[in-house]
């Protein structure tokens, strides 16, 4: 298509969807590509030609590609869930974090209690004597090889697993955990 002024490039989409001569200062021209029709085809659904080409005049030069791209992807949620748009889609990523994150935590709860299981293994003596610090960090003076892990919950006995004395009275036996 040759004009006057020499612009011969085909008409952006816009343009061909609204059946006008598409000008060298289109304001749809640089963000409608003539490649991508129903991109200006959803936008003018749902906001309107007028609409946006205020929005776009509104709008400085250097956003109004973010802007376009804003518009398009409303457009294409909302006429996939005409209720709720792209909220609705929203709100379902952000059902799948809250469930993402509770997996999460189990599965790093499970950790902490496989690692708190495997500790006992590395040491060979039962815990004689515990008792609190004076201090109030939760800490514990360990007689032995036992003590008090904040990360698994409690104390642990170091061989109430693999002693064969497990609560049969043996002193420095409490019976595991």
């Amino acid at each position: 298509m040759a004009s006057s002024s020499g612009y011969t490039s085909s008409p952006c989409a816009a343009c061909k969807f609204l059946r006008r001569k598409c000008l060298p200062d289109c304001i749809f021209a640089p963000y409608f590509p003539p490649e991508e029709p129903q991109k200006f085809a959803n936008v003018h659904k749902i906001f309107g030609a007028s609409n946006v080409s205020k929005l776009l005049n509104e709008v400085l030069p250097h956003q109004r590609e973010d802007t376009v791209n804003s518009l398009a992807y409303e457009a294409e949620a909302r006429l996939k869930d005409p209720v709720y748009g792209c909220v609705g889609a929203i709100s379902v990523l952000q059902r799948q974090v809250i469930r993402l994150q509770k997996e999460l935590d189990a599965t790093n709860a499970d950790l902490i209690r496989y690692t708190c299981r495997e500790i006992p293994s590395a040491v060979s003596r039962p815990v004689h004597h515990r008792r609190k610090n004076n201090n109030s960090t939760n800490m514990v003076q360990v007689y032995g090889d036992g003590g008090y892990d904040q990360n698994c919950g409690g104390y642990y006995h170091p061989n109430a697993w693999s002693n064969g004395h497990d609560g049969d009275g043996q002193e420095g036996d409490d019976g595991g955990m």
